[in-house]
């Protein structure tokens, strides 16, 4: 019996079910469950360490038509090679899969590749009713069960909610890389050499650095600053990355020390949250999120609108503007969600320290944001200068 012909069955953990049939491998899996508002990008989503102990629920009715490909996976293996890269959700929930993969690119099927690394999928759920429930109730813990998995829904609600929240999750040290690796630029010399902190990283993010003349040495979220500052960097990056930032210290202490030296530095969404905590700000758990590639995020510095991509379940305190006095000088709220106000991103007044909540290395789109790296390349020629 294949994955499409077993019943399967989404338990949320407030006892609501959604019955489908199974869709990848067959089994159980556990997670929150999340909805993603993009239309394009699923193999990016699904390779996006971000994602991480989550159950994605995907909006668009039909998935999987450009099937799968060995060039867009979003996060690479515990040595840095982008073939040893793994599907990072916890487990799909689609409305259509596509029955024909039509695109050039492709070397299998999305099905396919969920059943090679064990991923437990179900499709042919109403995903617009999950996603109303979602956006209503909030995201929450849930379970997808298909096969010999299957058992009497007060029995699954119970495995549903007997596992852990996101809420108070340490998850960077689950994702990140099991040794430094380095990627070099493009063409021809290093520029300026950035040390980066991986807390999640996807995979587009060095190469946007190494676009621009810069070597990026990507090491381990448990890396010491005395570790960083012997690779003699010229600025210091913090990346996306998955779970409840107000358990990250170790990476807020190594912020603070950053900033107490004055390297320049340059987070995006884990890393947005990480800066923020550094420089005195609390976060907290949002109702359900944003994730998608259609979130417009205002600049309040240029009154500049840019359209992102985000994936994040946490947020900074604050308002549009806001300044605010830091151990290392004032600071801004920066950018703000157009959509519900949400902090997108603070900085130092000085600029020598800067972050976004969104994803400006554009994988999969929009590329609105991608000047963020421009604006980080300009604050180290300064530096050199």
């Amino acid at each position: 019996m294949t994955a499409s012909t077993t019943q399967a069955a989404l338990v949320l953990e407030d006892g609501r079910v959604f019955r489908g049939t199974g869709f990848g491998a067959v089994g159980e899996t556990l997670g929150e469950a999340v909805f993603c508002t993009g239309m394009t990008g699923y193999q990016e989503t699904l390779t996006d360490p971000s994602y991480h102990r989550q159950i994605v629920v995907a909006t668009a009715p039909q998935i999987g038509n450009t099937g799968w490909n060995d060039e867009d996976n979003e996060s690479v293996g515990p040595t840095g090679k982008q073939s040893e890269s793994k599907i990072w959700v916890a487990g799909y929930a689609v409305r259509d899969p596509s029955r024909r993969v039509s695109n050039w690119r492709a070397t299998g099927t999305l099905e396919g590749e969920l059943e090679r690394q064990q991923v437990v999928g179900i499709a042919g759920i109403d995903t617009r009713g999950l996603v109303r429930h979602l956006r209503t109730r909030g995201s929450m813990r849930a379970g997808i069960f298909s096969g010999a998995a299957l058992a009497d829904i007060e029995e699954l609600t119970e495995r549903v909610r007997t596992q852990p929240s996101m809420l108070g999750a340490d998850l960077a040290a689950e994702v990140t890389a099991s040794k430094a690796y380095t990627i070099e630029p493009a063409g021809g010399e290093a520029r300026f050499t950035v040390a980066a902190i991986d807390l999640g990283i996807k995979t587009n993010t060095p190469r946007m650095f190494a676009e621009r003349g810069i070597r990026v040495h990507v090491l381990p979220s448990t890396t010491s600053f005395d570790e960083v500052m012997a690779l003699k960097p010229d600025g210091l990056f913090l990346s996306n990355g998955p779970g409840d930032p107000a358990t990250a210290d170790g990476a807020v202490q190594l912020t603070e020390a950053a900033l107490g030296k004055g390297l320049p530095l340059f987070g995006i969404c884990f890393g947005n949250q990480i800066l923020g905590r550094a420089l005195g700000r609390k976060t907290y758990k949002m109702k359900f999120g944003h994730r998608g590639m259609n979130v417009p995020v205002i600049e309040h510095g240029t009154g500049r609108i840019a359209i992102t991509a985000q994936n994040h379940g946490f947020a900074l305190e604050g308002e549009a503007g806001e300044e605010f006095d830091t151990p290392f000088g004032k600071a801004v709220v920066s950018h703000t969600c157009a959509n519900d106000g949400v902090v997108e991103g603070v900085r130092l007044l000085s600029d020598r320290a800067f972050s976004v909540q969104y994803h400006p290395e554009a994988a999969a789109g929009p590329h609105d944001a991608a000047y963020l790296f421009d604006r980080f390349t300009g604050l180290l020629e300064g530096e050199a200068k």
